[in-house]
C-alpha cells in the first residue's frame, strides 16, 4: 500500500484551503473568531456516524455536505447567519486519499456556497466506525434568536418546503420503496442523501418568529416539542402537511407511508411560530428568498399534546413522537 500522509500534512493538503480568517491558516491548535457588533453568537452541533446517519458507500461529498448542512440547518432555525465551522474527523484505518479528496471538494463546495468557512478542528484515527462532528456558529441580531420555548398562543405556525421526503428515501435506499417513477425516486433519495438548509430564511426568522426549530427528527415529534416547551399546544389538520409530488406518488402507492412521512426523521425543514399581524411580511419574504411555506395550525393556550386531526375529523395517532436514539 503506498504510504499516506501524516496528519500535518492531511491538514495542509486537504483542509488549510477550506479555512476562512477565523482559521488562522489551521496553524494554531484554536481559532480567533471576533462577533460581529450588534450581534448575538449562535453556537450548534451535531455529529454523524456511519451506519446511523449515513451509508458507509455514500458519496464522500455528500457526507461531507450533509454533515455541513445539518448544523446549518440549526442556524437557520434560530435566525442566525453562518460565520463558520469546527470539524472533528475520525477516520478508520481503511481511509484513502481519493476518498478524502473527495470529502473535501463536497466540504468546500458548500462552506462555500453557504458562506460559512472552516475555522479548525481536529482528526483522529478510530478504529471505526467513521464518524464525523461539525460544530457550526452565526450571528443573529442581538435578542432576536429564535427559541423552540418562545411560541405563543396565537401564534401561526409554519413549515418550510415539504414534510417526509427524506423518510420515505430513505425506505427507497434500504429497498423498502413503493413502485413508483424513476425520477420521483431520485428525487426523493436526493432528499435523504442532501438536506436542503433553509439558511437564505435566517434573516426573516430573526425578525419575525417568536419560535422556531428545525426538524430532524419528525414532524409529529418536534412540534409536540416545540409547543410543550413553550406552554401551548395546538389541533394540526394532518392531513393538510404538505407534500411533494414525489411523496404524494409514493404515499398513493403505498398508503402506509403517510405516517412514514409524518413522523420520520431528515426533513430539515423549519417549525416557524409567527404572530398572525406578522404573517404576511413572513409569507412576503420567505416568497422572496424561493422558500415555500405552510400554515399547518395556530398555537392555542393548553398543556395537553397537540391533537392531530385526520380528513373525517377523528383525532389520528402515531405510533411514536420523534426519533431518538436511545
Amino acid at each position: 500500500m503506498p504510504s499516506r500522509p501524516g496528519e500535518d500534512e492531511l491538514i495542509a493538503r486537504f483542509f488549510a484551503p477550506l479555512a476562512g480568517p477565523a482559521g488562522l491558516g489551521l496553524l494554531d491548535d484554536a481559532a480567533l473568531l471576533e462577533p460581529p457588533p450588534g450581534d448575538d453568537l449562535v453556537l450548534t452541533t451535531d455529529a454523524l456516524v456511519a451506519g446511523v446517519h449515513f451509508f458507509t458507500d455514500d458519496p464522500p461529498g455528500a457526507i461531507a455536505r450533509k454533515a455541513l448542512r445539518v448544523n446549518l440547518s440549526d442556524l437557520a432555525a434560530k435566525g442566525a447567519r453562518p460565520l463558520g465551522f469546527l470539524l472533528a474527523l475520525a477516520l478508520p484505518g481503511d481511509w484513502r486519499e481519493d476518498w478524502l479528496n473527495a470529502f473535501a471538494a463536497g466540504l468546500g463546495a458548500d462552506a462555500s456556497a453557504y458562506g460559512c468557512p472552516l475555522a479548525g478542528g481536529d482528526t483522529v484515527a478510530t478504529p471505526g466506525p467513521l464518524t464525523l462532528s461539525v460544530t457550526a456558529f452565526g450571528a443573529v441580531p442581538a435578542g432576536r434568536m429564535a427559541r423552540r420555548s418562545g411560541v405563543r398562543p396565537g401564534d401561526r405556525i409554519y413549515v418550510t418546503g415539504t414534510i417526509g421526503d427524506a423518510a420515505i428515501g430513505l425506505g427507497i435506499r434500504l429497498g423498502r420503496g413503493p413502485e413508483i417513477p424513476k425520477a420521483d425516486k431520485q428525487f426523493l433519495l436526493d432528499r435523504y442523501l442532501l438536506p436542503q438548509p433553509r439558511v437564505a430564511l435566517a434573516k426573516a426568522i430573526a425578525m419575525h418568529a417568536h419560535g422556531c426549530m428545525d426538524i430532524s427528527d419528525g414532524f409529529v415529534g418536534d412540534l409536540t416539542k416545540m409547543l410543550a416547551l413553550s406552554g401551548v399546544t395546538a389541533r394540526v389538520p394532518v392531513y393538510r402537511l404538505p407534500l411533494s409530488q414525489a411523496g404524494r406518488a409514493a404515499i398513493a402507492a403505498k398508503p402506509d407511508l403517510f405516517v412514514v412521512a409524518a413522523i420520520g426523521g431528515d426533513d430539515y425543514e423549519l417549525l416557524a411560530a409567527i404572530a398572525p399581524d406578522s404573517a404576511p411580511a413572513f409569507e412576503a419574504e420567505a416568497n422572496a428568498a424561493g422558500i415555500p411555506v405552510h400554515c399547518v395550525a395556530e398555537a392555542i393556550e393548553g398543556y395537553d399534546p397537540p391533537r392531530f386531526i385526520g380528513p373525517d375529523g377523528g383525532q389520528v395517532t402515531f405510533p411514536r413522537g420523534s426519533y431518538s436514539h436511545f
